[in-house]
């Protein structure tokens, strides 16, 4: 996976849209104008706040269905995309959370998004929806019959999750890229807005020999430094909410503030930020 092609970026930054609950979640609020306003609203601070990418989450349909989720979260999510995309000129990609990587393949494939985020696409994890096991051979199929080419950037040893067995980090890391055939690994805190530490990071990182590492939580302007002596890039969203509530919108000034301490502290001095503006707005 080359990042500089895909974000314009060798460091990339991607916020997330945690979209408000959808239909058929237990607590949908039976207007799906509200969500899309909303979408709309934090894909604009994340553009314009400087993030080199977005992906979109169904983040408050929780408590989450274990693997697919109803049809219509996927049309939602997908109409939420589209609207998203003709806002903000960002490469996007989508988490069908809990774990339906062929409900994300198939949006991202249909509305042409980037990437994809896989919480469990090797092994069996124990999470509060279940045993959740990976499906990368169906996973790697469909993309194959969809003719796409969508990148999955996969967890390792996901957060709010615990693997059976004896959990070992170099091995699950392997075993994702080599056997999963992941273009991307996610390392997280046990849970949301939990970061990875140093030592698991540069473990990770030694694990999967060249293929990127991404920051999957946790990531805020004051330890990104950090945090990035051993990675490839940050997935990043709870920090970047009004107060730092996760249940808060995207506060844009929070984005500005994350982005410049990271741009000050680790991009090379050649390194080109942007080769196209991040906002295209339609009137």
């Amino acid at each position: 996976m080359d990042l500089y092609q895909l974000f314009k970026t060798r460091t990339p930054i991607i916020g997330v849209v945690h979209l408000l609950p959808l239909p058929t979640s237990p607590r949908w609020g039976g207007n799906l104008k509200a969500v899309i306003h909303r979408a709309e609203q934090e894909a604009a601070a994340l553009a314009s706040g400087g993030v080199d990418g977005i992906i979109v989450e169904n983040f408050f349909d929780a408590p989450f269905a274990k693997n697919q989720v109803d049809p219509a979260v996927v049309s939602a999510m997908t109409v939420v995309v589209q609207r998203i995309q003709n806002l903000v000129a960002l490469p996007i990609g989508l988490n069908v959370l809990r774990n339906d990587g062929k409900s994300a393949m198939a949006i991202a494939s249909c509305v042409r998004a980037e990437f994809i985020r896989v919480n469990v696409l090797t092994g069996v994890m124990a999470t509060d929806q279940g045993l959740i096991e990976g499906e990368a051979h169906q996973l790697l199929r469909y993309r194959r019959e969809l003719g796409c080419d969508v990148k999955i950037l996969a967890d390792v040893l996901v957060k709010h999750a615990r693997p059976l067995g004896s959990p070992n980090l170099t091995v699950a890391v392997k075993d994702t890229i080599e056997r999963g055939l992941a273009d991307a690994v996610i390392l997280s805190g046990w849970a949301t807005g939990s970061p990875p530490n140093q030592e698991d990071l540069e473990l990770a990182c030694g694990a999967a020999n060249g293929t990127p590492v991404f920051i999957g939580s946790g990531a805020n302007w004051e330890n990104i430094a950090t945090l990035m002596q051993a990675a490839n890039g940050v997935i990043v969203s709870s920090s970047l909410k009004r107060h730092g509530r996760i249940e808060q919108p995207i506060d844009p000034i929070r984005v500005s503030q994350f982005v410049e301490a990271a741009h000050s502290l680790w991009n090379s001095p050649g390194e080109i930020q942007s080769i196209s503006p991040p906002m295209k707005i339609h009137s």
